[in-house]
């Protein structure tokens, strides 16, 4: 009985491999068949006539397959050509149809490359158009005045002049206020070095500062009486505008 196990088990194990074995065999028969029904396939095709191909495609009768397109993706195939891009997708709104420079703004007085302002040399370099030139402009703009007896060419000059008038006054207040701030920091400086604290002065000190120039000046050359005099009439038509009329109604 054991002797009859070993042969069978043995005999079983002959037949797996043999079944193995076929296998491949019947897959590359079946392999070669494919191939010979394409080449046939391909050789008809091949000997058809376009028109016959065309109503095949429509019957459905014959199946072309055809490999899929891979799309390309949009670029440039040199940097100095354009961008190729399908005509069949409209182009987009905010879409830059073509690639102009971009337009850098540069403001000179953050520019590193321009150095750094020197604000007293600017003003010792052109100091001579608040000096000479914008005096010289508003003499000759009141003798176009007198002159002309156009109305339009009147309200021009008048224009420009206090607008002279304005750049001039603007100027010398400037000049005062970098005076007075110069000179307190000259004793600010003095004053740090025998161990006191620095105080700066804020822009209503230097104001006030300035007014006080302003009477010194006038009190000495006495003018300060007909400036007081014109100040308190100018702020007299201000107020008078504040006034309460009477009414027409209530004098009857």
């Amino acid at each position: 009985m054991n002797k009859f196990k070993k042969e069978t088990a043995t005999s079983s194990k002959t037949q797996i491999v043999e079944s193995d074995e076929a296998e491949p065999e019947l897959s590359s028969y079946s392999s070669l068949d494919d191939e010979d029904e394409e080449s046939e396939i391909e050789r008809e095709i091949a000997d058809a006539t376009f028109e016959e191909l065309q109503k095949a495609r429509s019957n459905g009768s014959i199946s072309v397959h055809q490999k899929p397109k891979q799309e390309k993706k949009p670029g440039r195939a040199n940097k100095n050509r354009p961008m190729e891009v399908s005509c069949k997708k409209p182009v987009s709104r905010f879409r830059e149809v073509f690639q102009a420079p971009k337009k850098v703004v540069r403001d000179p007085r953050f520019e590193s490359l321009c150095g750094q302002l020197d604000v007293d040399g600017f003003r010792k370099r052109y100091n001579f158009l608040y000096e000479e030139n914008l005096p010289a402009e508003r003499e000759e703009a009141k003798k176009q005045l007198k002159k002309s007896n156009n109305p339009k060419v009147i309200d021009q000059l008048k224009n420009h002049i206090s607008l002279i008038d304005k750049e001039l006054k603007f100027e010398s207040t400037k000049q005062t206020d970098a005076a007075i701030l110069a000179e307190h920091k000259k004793k600010e400086r003095e004053a740090a070095k025998h161990g006191k604290k620095p105080f700066y002065m804020k822009n209503s000190e230097i104001r006030k500062q300035r007014l006080i120039e302003k009477f010194n000046k006038l009190k000495e050359s006495g003018k300060l009486g007909s400036f007081i005099e014109k100040r308190r009439k100018k702020n007299a038509s201000k107020d008078h505008r504040y006034m309460p009329y009477r009414n027409s109604e209530h004098t009857e």
